[in-house]
């Protein structure tokens, strides 16, 4: 069974943080109707869900991807790079020190959960406005021990490493070329975003299945066509915040994050 921590959506989310994308007025009440469907979808999927509820003082924090990074009984907890994100992680530390051990990215490391993309053992790590190298430096120290590869991958032209590339099957890759150097990926394959579509790299894998942006039909029959098994939900509220599908959850898998004994 796999475990999902979500967070509801705030009421101020049209203050969200907005880099690389125009500011256009977000529809609260439909923007929560996409989030709690998108939770169904999970569900569905097989995820034991854990909602934390929506707080108005914080516009960027139903996109709980940021907050911390999770591999085997291990909670990093990150260290957003925006200033206006870093009280999120409050709430998030307290849900997962409770059943996991944890380490903390301290200043001067920024990290953004967002920017962490974990195929096999490798951690790929995003180099963009919200990670930094300290932040990769105290990520890659404190996974030594775990067994993990962390590589810093440069990023341009879009907020995260994740904007850019997601796995979508074992060593199986959806990637925006122009954001990313695919030779970073040479040991994984790679599926090209369609061209028509340059925002379509983000993708969520739970199990066999993809949960996946219904905005981006051409990329969805490429997955299609490539064999994998696609769930397309309406996430157009929440991509006016600069978000998507990864974004909104903590997805892990319940036998290796136990809850710790007292």
């Amino acid at each position: 069974m796999k475990t999902a921590l979500v967070r509801g959506v705030s009421s101020a989310i049209g203050s969200c943080e907005l880099t690389h994308v125009a500011r256009q007025p977000i529809d609260v009440e439909k923007a929560e109707r996409q989030h709690r469907a998108y939770v169904r979808v999970l569900r569905d999927l097989g995820c034991r869900v854990h909602e934390l509820p929506a707080d108005p003082t914080l516009p960027d924090s139903v996109f709980v991807e940021d907050t911390a990074v999770l591999v085997d009984g291990l909670a990093v907890i990150a260290r957003p790079g925006a200033a206006s994100r870093r009280k999120e992680i409050d709430a998030i530390d307290a849900f997962l020190s409770l059943r996991l051990s944890a380490l903390r990215i301290e200043p001067p490391g920024t990290l953004d959960g967002g920017d962490v993309l974990r195929v096999g053992r490798t951690l790929y790590v995003g180099t963009s406005g919200r990670t930094n190298a300290a932040g990769i430096a105290q990520l890659r120290a404190g996974l030594a021990s775990y067994g993990y590869e962390v590589r810093a991958v440069r990023v341009s032209g879009c907020l995260h490493l994740k904007s850019a590339v997601t796995e979508v099957g074992d060593r199986r890759l959806l990637i925006q070329r122009e954001w990313v150097d695919a030779d970073a990926f040479s040991d994984c394959i790679c599926i090209e975003v369609d061209p028509l579509e340059p925002h379509a790299a983000n993708a969520l894998r739970v199990g066999a299945e993809i949960v996946y942006p219904a905005a981006y039909p051409r990329t969805a029959a490429r997955l299609r066509g490539c064999g994998l098994r696609v769930r397309l939900v309406d996430v157009s509220e929440l991509a006016k915040a600069e978000g998507a599908v990864t974004c909104c959850s903590l997805i892990w898998d319940a036998v290796h994050l136990a809850p710790r004994s007292a």
